[in-house]
């Protein structure tokens, strides 16, 4: 009975949430970006959202910056993400024709032929420009028997995790759990269909899943390697995808060849990479990257204290009694 009232409740919330956020959505874009400002004035001089992990991120990433130069970037990162925030409040109702004018895709071709050949993508994409609207891309390729989707993390509250799906999947590409990942790609093999799957893989693993360390912005940094896995396991080409803001709400996306063969690549190499094209649109307009997130939390030195690998899983170092 508890469960019912508490999926009942939940149901009203969503609805409730999902009509307030399409009214919101319909207002035009020119509305948005003026609450936007407002919002970055808000964030930015009053609440100082994140700003220690910011500012501790820019330095440690631009050492070679004087502090005048790492504030204007810092400025440019919250004025851009609330300008992500409103793109993303008018990602509800915004229609196809005009997200196509919005988002550019360069590249899709060399995705459609290797799709009619049969075989599957992975997309490695950053936090970097608008990621949510990057799910749009589904709109670039040709294949409409293709499987088509995007990793997430579930989020913990029920009812903002269905909005933020309902709003997600509007582009035809549906949102994947992590978890689900291998299941959705042998789903679409079974079923003779080639997969496109799109990646954000600059996150910070969990302790573990880090079987691999590299050099990012000048720090040794763990990061994820499932998606080189995942797609020399299935025999996938990888892509980068190499975004520039041209101008508030306008992006361009190149997508950029990094192996049709993925079995055939070295250990890492396609992570590698990821991480060396990553950096090099980041240090193109550093203010689009989401600064805010605690890249370089976790340590190698903690990590060799703490944990080690054996056949090849992570385990905790069991602790001198």
């Amino acid at each position: 009975m508890i469960q019912k009232v508490k999926r009942l409740l939940n149901n009203i919330a969503f609805h409730t949430l999902h009509v307030v956020w399409q009214l919101l959505s319909l207002l035009p874009l020119r509305v948005h970006y003026v609450l936007s400002d407002v919002l970055c004035l808000l964030v930015e001089h009053v609440l100082h959202y994140r700003r220690r992990v910011i500012r501790r991120n820019l330095s440690a990433a631009f050492p070679e910056l004087d502090e005048r130069e790492r504030r204007k970037i810092e400025h440019g990162f919250y004025r851009h993400f609330c300008d992500v925030v409103a793109e993303s409040v008018k990602m509800a109702t915004i229609s196809r024709k005009n997200i196509r004018e919005r988002m550019l895709f360069r590249g899709a071709e060399q995705v459609n032929e290797i799709m009619r050949q049969g075989q599957s993508v992975a997309l490695l994409l950053g936090h970097y420009g608008n990621w949510e609207w990057v799910t749009s891309v589904r709109l670039a390729f040709d294949d409409p028997d293709g499987a088509y989707g995007h990793i997430y993390h579930p989020l913990e509250n029920e009812v903002v995790d269905r909005l933020f799906l309902a709003v997600r999947n509007r582009m035809g590409s549906q949102s994947i759990a992590m978890r689900d990942t291998l299941r959705f790609i042998r789903q679409a093999q079974d079923e003779g269909r080639p997969s496109v799957v799109g990646y954000i893989s600059d996150q910070v693993p969990l302790w573990q899943n880090i079987h691999h360390w590299l050099t990012f912005f000048n720090q040794e940094t763990p990061v994820f390697t499932g998606v080189e896995r995942i797609a020399r396991r299935y025999g996938q080409a990888v892509f980068y995808v190499d975004v520039r803001r041209l101008g508030r709400g306008r992006y361009e996306c190149e997508l950029q060849l990094i192996t049709r063969d993925a079995a055939s690549m070295p250990e890492h190499a396609i992570t590698d990479e990821y991480f060396r094209r990553l950096e090099a649109t980041i240090r193109r307009a550093p203010q689009y990257w989401l600064w805010s997130h605690n890249r370089w939390k976790r340590t190698r030195e903690e990590f060799d204290r703490n944990f080690e690998v054996v056949n090849g899983r992570v385990v905790a170092r069991k602790q001198p009694e």
